[in-house]
Parts: C-alpha cells; structure tokens; sequence
C-alpha cells in the first residue's frame, strides 16, 4: 500500500533526498511538498552569480515543474505550514490546506539573523537568503546608490561583490579584525581584503554596528565610534539560526535546531528532519555536502534501510566571487602541539599554509592558488603521515616523488576515494566509474549521472581531467571538428599554426598546412582570409576573391536576386541632407522598398545588381560609406538620445555610440558585431541583448557583452562599470581585439565568451590593465590597415582601396 510523505521545505536537501528516494523505492511513497517560496527547487549555491548578473534565475533551477509532474508529486507554492497535529498526523498551511501524513520530513532551513541594533525595520532593510531577497536587491540595486553590507563572512562578501557588479557604491562592515575569520587565518583573510578592496568595495574591520538610521527609509549605518556610513540600501548578513520553530511549537525536541539521531530521526519516530534546519550529534550545519549526506540518510531510512547512519566530515569553504580563489578546510587555529608549513608568493598574491599535529595534516588554508585543495582534503581525511614528503609537502602532489608531476598525472595519482566534489561528496572512483559503465562522454553527462560540479562548478576542471584520463585520445572537451572537407585541423589549430609558422597567404597556408584540396572552398576560403586579415594587418592583402558577395558588392543578396543597400548612420543619427540624399537615390534608381532597420539606419532593398556601383557613387558623393549591414564585423551601434535630451539620461550616449562606432567600423570580426548603448537603466536602446552594450549609469559606464537576439536568445553577462567615456572605449576595444584574436570564423560573441569563460574574459580585459592596453593597441594598429570602402577617405582619411563590385563569382558566392 502506498505511504503519505508529506515534506516541509523544498530546498537542496530534500530534493536531493527526494532525487535518492525515487531512485531507491519509486512507488512506496505519495508525495506532497509545502513550499514556503512560490517557486520551484533551485540552487541557492548559485544565488551570487544571479545577483551579480552572471547566472539567471533559470539556469540554477534544479527541478522544474515537469519534474514534479514526471514523478507525480503535489508541490504548493508559496504555502507556509502554521501547524503539525501529531495525533491526527496532519499539516497545515497558512492557506489553509491540511494534508495528511504517514511519514513527514522537517526541511524548514534557517533564517537570518537580525542584530538587535535601532533601525532594522527601515524600508531598504535587506536580508540575503533566498530568490526573494537577491530580487530586492536587484530592485534597490537600480538605483545606482550606495550600500551598506554588514558582514563580512561568505554570503556577506558575495552580496557585496554581486551589488558592485550591479552598479552600486559598497562598503562591507565587519566587526571582526580580517575578513572570513571563521575560515581564513590573518594572513590569508589580509589578502582576502586586499583583492575586494581592489574591485572598488570599501572594508571596514572593526566596525561594531549601533544602529541603522534613517526618517521613513534607510539612510546610513551609525557605527559604535559614531561614524556614520551613508547608504540607501543594507544588508544584513551575519549569520544564520536553525528554523525550528514549527517542530518546537509542536512539541518536537529542539535545542539549537530540531534535534535527529544519526538516522535524520526526529524524537517522533514518524517525523524525520534535514538541512540547516537540523542538529545531528549536537552540530548545525550551513554548507551543501552535510546536507547533501543527511539527504542520502533520510531518503535510506525512508526506503527501509535503517542502517544508514551520519557521518560528519569536515567541508571546504570556497568563496564563489569570480577571480577570487581561496580554500580553506579543517582545524588552522595556532597551539604548542601543532606545527605549520607556509609558502608565499607576494607578487604572484599566493598564501599556502598547512597546519600538522604528530606529522598529520589537520588544516588548510589556500589562497591564490587551490589546485592541491583535493589532494590536501584526502591527506586530513586519510590523516595520511607526511613525515617522508614533510620537505615538498607545501609545493603539492606535483611535487612529491622526486621530479614535478604535471596536472593530469597529479590527477591520476590520486586513490579512487579521493574526494573530487566536496559539495555533493563525490569521489574520484564513482565518477571514473560512472563513465565506464554508463558510456559517458560529455561534462553534461557526469553531472547528471554523478552530480559531481553540478552544485558551485569550482571542481569542474579536476572532473574534466579525470574524463580525459578516462577516455584518452576520444574525449575532447571543445569537441575539435574540421574546418571542412579540405583539412583535418580546426579553427583553432589553423589559427595557432598561421602564426607560429608565419604563414601570410591563402596559398602558403594550404601548401605548409597540407590542404587536400587545391584552392580550398568557400567554407574554408573566406576563414583562412580573415585570420590572415586579422593576424598579419601590415603585411596580408585581404583576398576579395574569398570573401562572400555581399562583402564584395557593399551590399545584401534578396531572395530574387536583387540586392539592398544600408548606408551608415553613426549612432542611428541623420540629418535632413542625408535623407534628401537617400530619397534622391531611391527615385533615381525606382527602388522598390525603402525600411526603417532595427538598427536604426535605413535600407533600401530591390536595387539592380547592374546599379549598385552606381547607387554607391551617388551616396559617396553625399558622404554616406557602407553600413556593414553584410559585414563580419561592427554593424550597429544603437544609442538612445541620452542625458541631452531624456530627463531620465545619466550620461551622453549618442555621443558615446557615435564615438565607438566612428573608432571602430571597418574593422572584421569572427562574426558580425552588433552594439547598442543605453543612456540609462531603462535601456531604450536594447543593450542587455547586443554583443557588446553599455548601460549609462550616474557612477559611470556598465559594460555588457555575450548577449544574442537571434536564433539563440540571450541576457547579455556583466563585464565592469568604467568612470569615463575614455575608460568605456579602451574597455571595448580590447574586449573586441580579444574576440578577433581568439574567435573562430563565423563563432558569435556569446558562443566564443561561453567556451573561454566570462571570468577569464574578465581577468584579461578588467583585472590585468596590462593585457587590456595591449589588446586595445593591437587594434588601433590594425585599424592603420583596415580595407574599406573606396569612398572612406570622406570621414576617417583613411588609405583608398580599390573597389570591386561585379568581381567574377568566386568561392564565397557559391555558398550564398
């Protein structure tokens, strides 16, 4: 007969006890879930890189409505539970809906917890916990104003580096003296500081909070040496406390949360309990792999297993804000019986810090560089006696035996019990295991099969690793194809070749790169074209002959034959001669059909192909040169009107569309290039959805890239905010030079961002000023270079090039 299981919560742990339960006994159990959020489950993990704007909400969904529908279980939203009657078995929400229960799971989390100062209940009073409060805080956070985080523990720091990447001013208070002192040491919790400091967040230690103040809203933070810190926005977060609350009104036992046995075994044989709203062996818990544990515990016991027991085990920390990396484990307090190995690395910013008692590791502290954070887990976990490589121990598993080991034989040499996820507890043998026996060929797979990187991503690289070892020589994380039939490289090794050869013609790549075909075709052509364009700007004469008939005739092929024309308006702005001009064109030449475009220029389609030299001639002599409506390269570069004429402007953007668009048209990328620039928040001009957009706000310039509107639909990522016009160019200038250098012919912004990484991305172009310069220069000295059209002379001075409309059809215009 089928059993009641009702569930309280529907967090990471009981849909994680849940994925285990219809894993192990599919049919015992009618299932009903009260949600206290309107929403499905999703992971709160993720939370940070929604607020920072790196994640939507939709991709940290775990379970979405088909799935409880799949497994036939009834989910209320939004259904708070007021009441347990333990006699008649039954629960009660705040709606009003009782259900009945055979056997019931406590999952209620914890709540923040609210110092008792003066003030906390001002509008703009925020705590930091769920889907609920990241949306308010992205609300305030339009605002553009400043905030006040209090806490600087690892939610604390991850709000406050989210709010930043939304624009606002923001100041973390921390009472203790270092940040993260419950994880990190001195040493390491100084770097920590320095690297927030270093992207704009203010960090005040030792500030003690006595009151938040404000007339009707929030308006500061009074500290207790009556500093007072203005902000329209604070945030509360530090700490949590168990939800106990509705097993403690119903008579369940409690102490700092509801107290289980090592079985998740409430003191009601029939109510079980799970996550950080559970005390198992007299601790609470916070981080995801203990609950994770308690999940596979309660969902055995609810299968008839009672012999699954808790264990506790100590869980890393990592803080999830992009280009920080830190890992801390274990027990790294100072004592007389307990030694430690240091290792730093000022200029490199890397703290390594070991702590051993009689020769055993019981601590770790990593900062900078977190490779070992495995290998030194297993060490603690195994306690492992290092006395023999006591010397080389802090250099890491590469170093120990003798000679350095490179990564992936480090990978090899770990046991199968080493632990790879520390957030879902998954060890090496399990996953390597998986892909044997499950044919596994694809990240994507692991995870769904192992649920090893699917939580916080941070071992994503130790998994692929361990597939590559797995597969050898038939795992290929890019998944490398061809160019095409005349070669077995792909882009990327074309690319890479074409340079360190020094290969500057069609005809000497295909010759050095053992081309099997004698001319190439019109896929490989117009790609090896662009890379030597791209590659050698001085030395390679760009090959019309290999690039498609639009590019050719300055012009887009229609349907029947004829072509229309988009002559460039910088920023989307004319004037009455030009559109005298354009109107003269199109009665001259009876053309057809004359459009507004989405890129705010105008196109003239069903123009002759005999007529375009000379529709082009006309528009020349008024001064218009070619939109790239055809073009790999910059298009558009949509503006609002901006702080001149909206009242709701907060900078110039036409002026600063027009200024991107005049430095950088020309120019040929991987693919096309489409830009827009908002004057504000509100974003008249679409930048959210462009390849490259900036979002005008009162402290500067939100520098957007990776967005589609096409076939694919995607949110643009958030790169930076820039103070200046001058900082907001160089910034997009070098992100485009980064894209040139390293997309492959024809790869989308956003397909090339996703494949490299938005952080890495972020390193080069925002952290390293180094990098970016010279990115931004290589450009300009390509632009010296750049062939365009024949009447450019007009606006940029640059060098005439010859023009060649009615060139023979060639091998780009077979594949139109």
């Amino acid at each position: 007969m089928t059993e009641r299981l009702v569930i309280i919560g529907n967090g990471m742990a009981p849909g994680r006890m849940l994925e285990h339960l219809l894993e192990a006994a599919p049919d015992r159990y009618q299932v009903t879930i009260f949600n206290a959020e309107p929403r499905v489950n999703y992971d709160r993990i993720m939370l940070s890189p929604v607020l920072s704007g790196e994640k939507a909400f939709e991709e940290i969904v775990i379970h979405g409505d088909g799935w409880y529908i799949k497994h036939g279980i009834t989910l209320y939203k939004g259904h708070r539970i007021v009441a347990i009657d333990r006699v008649a078995k039954t629960v009660t929400s705040d709606h009003g809906v009782t259900e009945p229960y055979d056997k019931l799971v406590v999952a209620t989390g914890s709540v923040p917890f609210i110092i008792p100062v003066p003030g906390t209940d001002l509008p703009g009073v925020l705590t930091y916990r769920d889907l609920d409060d990241v949306n308010a805080m992205l609300l305030a956070a339009q605002s553009r104003a400043r905030a006040v985080v209090i806490g600087g523990g690892l939610l604390g720091l991850e709000a406050a580096a989210g709010l930043k990447e939304q624009g606002m001013d923001v100041t973390v208070l921390h009472v203790m003296p270092t940040l993260m002192e419950r994880q990190l040491d001195p040493a390491a919790g100084y770097l920590l500081q320095k690297a927030v400091e270093a992207r704009g967040i203010k960090v005040m230690t030792k500030a003690n909070t006595k009151a938040i103040v404000g007339d009707g809203k929030v308006e500061g933070v009074e500290l207790a040496d009556g500093t007072i810190i203005p902000a329209t926005l604070v945030v509360m977060a530090v700490g949590i406390r168990p939800n106990a609350s509705i097993a403690r009104d119903a008579g369940i036992d409690t102490n700092r949360g509801i107290v289980v046995d090592h079985g998740m075994r409430t003191s009601d044989p029939d109510i079980l309990s799970l996550g950080e709203c559970a005390e198992v062996g007299g601790q609470v818990y916070g981080l995801v792999a203990p609950l994770y544990e308690m999940a596979r515990v309660a969902a055995a016991h609810l299968a008839g297993d009672e012999t699954a027991c808790f264990v506790h085990s100590d869980t890393p920390t990592k803080l999830k804000v992009t280009g920080i990396d830190l890992y801390s484990l274990g027990d790294f307090a100072d004592g007389d019986d307990r030694e430690e190995i240091v290792l730093r690395d000022a200029a490199a910013g890397i703290y390594k810090r070991l702590v051993l008692k009689d020769n055993r590791v019981i601590g770790t502290v990593l900062y900078g560089e977190t490779g070992d954070g495995a290998w030194f887990n297993d060490l603690k976990k195994k306690q492992t006696d290092i006395s023999e490589m006591r010397d080389t121990l802090i250099f890491g598993q590469a170093y120990q035996g003798g000679s350095p080991l490179d990564p992936m034989a480090a990978v090899a040499a770990l046991a199968d019990d080493a632990e790879i996820c520390g957030c879902n507890g998954v060890c090496k043998g399990k996953i390597t295991g998986s892909i044997v026996a499950k044919g596994l060929t694809s990240l994507d797979d692991v995870r769904a099969h192992t649920k090893a990187s699917a939580s916080c991503g941070s071992c994503t690289g130790l998994v692929e690793q361990l597939m590559s070892l797995t597969l050898g020589d038939s795992y290929n994380p890019t998944a490398v194809q061809p160019m095409c039939k005349c070669t077995e490289l792909g882009h990327d090794d074309v690319r890479r070749l074409i340079k360190a050869k020094g290969l500057k013609t069609i005809p000497e790549v295909m010759q050095e790169l053992q081309w099997k075909t004698s001319c190439g075709c019109a896929k490989c052509r117009p790609a090896l074209n662009y890379y030597l364009v791209c590659d050698w700007p001085d030395e390679y004469a760009d090959d019309y002959q290999s690039r498609f008939i639009n590019e050719r005739v300055h012009a887009n092929i229609q349907k029947d034959g004829t072509y229309s024309v988009v002559p460039r308006m910088w920023g989307g702005v004319t004037s009455s001669g030009e559109l005298r001009a354009i109107a003269d064109v199109v009665d001259k030449f009876e053309i057809p059909l004359v459009k507004v475009t989405g890129g705010q220029r105008i196109d003239m389609l069903g123009i002759r192909k005999e007529d375009l030299p000379a529709v082009w001639s006309d528009l020349g002599k008024a001064g218009f040169v070619s939109g790239h409506a055809y073009a790999k390269g910059l298009r558009t570069v949509k503006t609002c009107v901006g702080s001149d004429w909206c009242r709701f402007g907060t900078q110039d953007s036409t002026g600063l569309g027009i200024r991107i668009e005049k430095f950088m048209w020309g120019s040929w990328t991987p693919a096309k290039l489409k830009m827009a620039v908002s004057g504000c928040p509100r974003n008249c001009a679409e930048a959210t959805c462009k390849d490259i957009g900036v979002i005008c706000v009162d402290s500067g310039f939100e520098i957007h890239f990776a967005g589609a509107a096409g076939l694919d639909i995607k949110g643009t990522e958030v790169l930076g905010l820039v103070k200046s016009e001058d900082e907001a160019l160089e910034v997009i200038v070098a992100l485009t030079q980064m894209y040139r250098e390293q997309g492959r012919y024809l790869e989308r912004i956003y397909k090339w961002a996703k494949r490299v990484g938005i952080a890495e991305i972020r390193r080069q172009i925002l952290d390293d000023a180094g990098k970016r310069k010279a990115y931004y220069e290589r450009f300009v000295f390509s632009q010296k270079f750049a062939q365009v059209d024949p009447w450019s002379e007009r606006v940029s001075g640059k060098d005439k090039h010859e023009f060649r409309p009615m060139a023979s059809v060639g091998y780009a215009e077979a594949a139109e």
